[in-house]
């Protein structure tokens, strides 16, 4: 089973700033000083070896997208402005012609995290199956559909779209089947709320809980989330903002913290915690720092217990 991370940023899109970018470029450069390359491939090991992850790549900006990449038909978790990259890799591929499903599992409906549909080429295309699940009532999707793909937010109308488009509503705390899958829905608190998901497969658990802020001031309610994440092997989790923040100035904004995650992944066994949604007003280096801050707490805390910590970033590949 493989996760591919199309996007991963929270609330909006952001690109890189020029500036940022000549930071980049200019790291290189220093660490290049003397160096001579003989092909690209040379230039592709320096940049591998020998350059930190912040020059050499980076987080990336597009809104979350995650794809579970498994059988013949096509899983993915919302629909943000990744979805649109997810598309033209799509469209690139040889068969690209061919029929093919689509499901797509939905946290919520805020606009982050619906925006890329609009841009996803197969919904155009006759032949295409699009299976649209969720936690919210089927009739509150389709709105949410339906007005984005309306004046003036876009110049295509729902009823000139090809493909067979399809709404089903989940029921919470039972299990789904659903593409050699079994499936579990868990509510969150978000406004308008929020739904994570439990992806179970030939022995592997994933879990996919972005949107929610877990304050953990009702151990009943911790309880109830912790028994969700038990033992799973990957947990994507809304690490949006600084423990500081959450509980002061964003309070009740919807999102939780990193180091939250780590205390939720610990007490339920998880084994590889990915932090995810990233703050838009957050660059490189400060999500660079957030992740060696959340390893030192987990460092300090854990006793033992041997919880992988990573941050999510666009064209991310965790196979499991």
């Amino acid at each position: 089973m493989r996760l591919r991370f199309w996007g991963t940023r929270g609330s909006i899109p952001v690109a890189s700033s020029c500036q940022m970018i000549r930071n980049k470029v200019k790291q290189a450069l220093l660490l290049a000083d003397g160096q001579r390359f003989e092909n690209e491939a040379q230039v592709d090991r320096f940049i591998d070896e020998s350059i930190h992850f912040l020059f050499g790549h980076g987080y990336g900006g597009d809104t979350s997208c995650v794809q579970i990449e498994t059988g013949n038909e096509f899983m993915l978790c919302d629909m943000g402005s990744g979805l649109r990259r997810f598309g033209q890799h799509i469209m690139q591929a040889q068969d690209s012609e061919r029929p093919k499903v689509y499901h797509f599992f939905m946290s919520h409906m805020h606009w982050d995290h619906i925006m890329g549909f609009p841009f996803f080429p197969p919904i155009y295309i006759a032949g295409h199956s699009i299976r649209i699940y969720g936690g919210h009532q089927t009739s509150v999707m389709e709105d949410a559909f339906h007005r984005q793909q309306s004046n003036p937010c876009f110049p295509v109308y729902w009823n000139e779209l090809k493909a067979d488009i399809r709404f089903t509503h989940l029921e919470e705390d039972r299990w789904h089947e659903i593409n050699g899958f079994r499936i579990k829905v868990m509510r969150q608190a978000h406004h308008g709320g929020s739904f994570g998901y439990r992806f179970e497969k030939d022995g592997k658990t994933i879990v996919y809980s972005t949107d929610a802020e877990h304050k953990q001031e009702n151990e009943k309610e911790t309880k109830a989330v912790i028994d969700f994440f038990e033992d799973a092997d990957l947990v994507i989790f809304d690490a949006m903002y600084s423990l500081a923040d959450m509980v002061t100035i964003k309070e009740d904004w919807g999102h939780s913290s990193n180091i939250v995650g780590v205390d939720l992944c610990l007490r339920a066994n998880v084994k590889h915690y990915c932090m995810f949604h990233h703050e838009p007003a957050y660059d490189d280096e400060m999500l660079y720092a957030v992740f060696r801050e959340t390893k030192r707490y987990k460092e300090i805390v854990s006793e033992g217990h041997s919880l992988q910590i990573s941050t999510a970033y666009d064209d991310m590949v965790i196979d499991l």
